[in-house]
């Protein structure tokens, strides 16, 4: 095997690139052959073939994410970043920015305490009105024409709009759309994309949306944010916002679709779903251990040497936190069959840096209003193509499909 060294790095010999076209339809069977050869801890390779280890167990990404003291979150920790040119891929999700990702100890606690109370304040029932309404809206745009596809047209159209609408930003359709294609840029870029760029471009946008709210606040995150006693600056609540809006949009979007796919393509589902909502919750949590929308995340960094799944980790190395391998370990499935009947799953991770409380239960919502209205509205929606032709986007960060194309009869509006 090629022995892929790095100054700095661990010896990497084996490692794969986290990249491919494994990824793009069966990221499970590399992470199968990834455990198999390697056990719970794999080398990998970034863009770049900068060297890093990918967790895969569940006991050791949980082992991880409740260790904050051996693997932290301040990127600055990396022992590579001189080899880690400027206009790099990853950048948006490694370089140190003054987040609540990348805070740690008490400031973490003191910042992801203000996101925490902003959210609790956001009322669930009116969460589920609104969001039922921009679905309402946003089916009524093509019901009419008997054929949509879902991924642009719905599903992340709806999810951005929720979360913008949290937040207290206007909903101008063109600069909604903008904030969802910049979002997908930076957090999942493509050949020709400008992740930097787009990342900069978020940043502007939730600039002037802060500086309006302390202008004339509201009822709103954003608002809630700049008035907690924390006394956040400007700057800490407008990158902290961005990973409000963030996590609230592609995330979401992706757990929309990958939820409708499971609906309109496993047999499972079709009966109860025909006419009734009885599976719409059983197929988002199953899709929460399957087809998780964070495949995996970037990541941890080693504090000091230490020990990790049998392998020798040493300070500043890269851990990418394997969430979708870890769903579906077999030392916690042992049969091969995933338990999508309990919400043990890490697909919002573990510990101190997990999602914070009650974002989560936020995202249902958004996600199970989504899927029950569409269901409604169109209760004989299908694929319009065969399932074995959709296809899912090339990323190693978020599981997502290109596109999700249905027919339906038309609705006279």
């Amino acid at each position: 095997m090629t022995d892929h060294r790095t100054p700095g790095s661990p010896a990497h010999p084996g490692a794969l690139p986290l990249s491919g076209l494994e990824y793009q339809q069966a990221p499970s069977q590399l992470y199968r052959a990834l455990r198999s050869e390697h056990g719970p801890v794999a080398p990998v390779l970034l863009d770049g073939d900068v060297p890093a280890w990918l967790v895969l167990g569940y006991a050791e990404v949980g082992y991880v994410t409740a260790h904050d003291e051996l693997f932290a979150r301040d990127s600055r920790r990396w022992n590579q970043w001189e080899n880690i040119p400027a206009d790099w891929p990853l950048m948006p999700f490694v370089g140190y920015q003054p987040s609540v990702l990348f805070t740690e100890g008490e400031e973490h606690r003191r910042r992801a305490g203000v996101i925490t109370h902003a959210l609790e304040q956001v009322d669930q029932f009116e969460l589920a009105r609104d969001s039922a309404q921009i679905a309402d809206r946003l089916i009524s745009s093509f019901a009419g024409s008997g054929q949509a596809e879902l991924m642009s047209a719905y599903a992340h159209a709806l999810a951005m709009r929720a979360a913008v609408q949290m937040c207290g930003m206007p909903q101008l359709a063109d600069e909604t759309q903008d904030l969802v294609d910049d979002l997908r840029i930076s957090l999942d870029a493509h050949e020709g994309d400008d992740p930097v760029a787009a990342y900069v471009r978020v940043g502007e946008r939730i600039q002037r949306l802060v500086k309006e709210k302390r202008e004339r606040p509201g009822a709103d995150v954003t608002s809630r944010m700049i008035l907690d006693p924390a006394g956040l600056t400007d700057e800490e609540i407008v990158q902290d916002l961005i990973s409000v809006i963030a996590a609230a949009q592609q995330p979401t979007a992706n757990w929309i679709c990958n939820t409708l796919r499971l609906l309109l393509t496993d047999e499972r589902f079709a009966i109860n779903v025909s006419g009734g909502r009885l599976s719409v919750g059983e197929a988002l949590n199953e899709v929460l251990w399957l087809d998780t929308p964070t495949q995996n995340f970037i990541g941890r960094w080693a504090v000091r040497d230490t020990q990790l799944g049998g392998r020798q980790i040493r300070a500043g190395d890269c851990l990418v936190l394997g969430l979708a391998a870890a769903n579906s370990d077999p030392q916690i499935w042992p049969e091969g069959h995933v338990g999508a009947e309990n919400a043990a799953h890490l697909s919002f991770s573990n510990g101190e840096h997990r999602c914070p409380y009650p974002a989560p239960l936020l995202a249902d919502v958004i996600a199970r209003t989504a899927v029950e209205t569409l269901l409604d509205r169109l209760p004989d929606i299908v694929l319009a193509v065969e399932p074995g032709e959709l296809t899912w986007r090339p990323s190693i960060w978020m599981r997502g499909l290109t596109s999700l194309p249905v027919s339906f009869t038309p609705v006279v509006q």
